[in-house]
Order: C-alpha cells, then structure tokens, then sequence
C-alpha cells in the first residue's frame, strides 16, 4: 500500500470487530497509530466498509476496511491511536509474549 502512514507493528492481539451485522472475533496481526491487519475468519467484508474495532481492553476504535484478501482484511482509524497507547498495547496485549515473565520456565523465580 502506497498511502500506508507510519510504522507497522507484527502483533498479536484479540480483537472484537462490530460491523451493522454483528460483532465477531478477530486476531489483530499487525498494528500502527493509523490502522491494522486483521485475520478473520469469516472474511466477509468489502473495502470503504464502516466498522468499529475492540483491540483487547481498547476501543471501540472506528475504522473503515481498506482491502481484504481473505482471510486477511486492512483497517485504517478514523482517528489516529495516540502513540502512547499504542506502546501500551503493544506492551501489554500482544499474545506472543505470554509466559515471557519467567514464571512458567522450570527453575526461574522460585527458589
């Protein structure tokens, strides 16, 4: 994507996506102040599409999808994420690092 603005974050984050036919559950799989990329399962949505998006705790945020390859689809925010929430989601939402804290390795933190 040529108009695609600021720094793209590989993430991994539920998200709750609501469109004027419900709401379902997607993977929110790279993220930026001014949009994202999702993996939907049931994939069914169309480029200039109004919907608001839960990322994790977040939200709602109202987007408009941009693209959609199935079962991948492009957001970008009606209004940009400030940065400082965007550190803090990426800090403190993204899936992969579960169990990164040490607590689940054997022989790390208790003694």
């Amino acid at each position: 994507m040529a108009d695609r603005e600021g720094e793209r974050h590989d993430i991994a984050i539920e998200g709750k996506l609501r469109t004027s036919t419900g709401k379902r559950d997607v993977t929110i799989v790279d993220l930026s102040e001014r949009g994202c990329r999702i993996y939907d399962r049931m994939g069914y949505l169309v480029s200039d599409m109004a919907v608001t998006l839960r990322i994790g705790p977040i939200g709602p945020v109202e987007a408009t999808v941009r693209w959609q390859q199935r079962p991948h689809a492009g957001l970008h925010f009606t209004n940009p994420l400030y940065p400082a929430v965007l550190d803090h989601i990426r800090a403190h939402f993204d899936l992969r690092h579960l169990g990164s804290g040490g607590i689940d390795e054997p022989g790390k933190g208790n003694s």
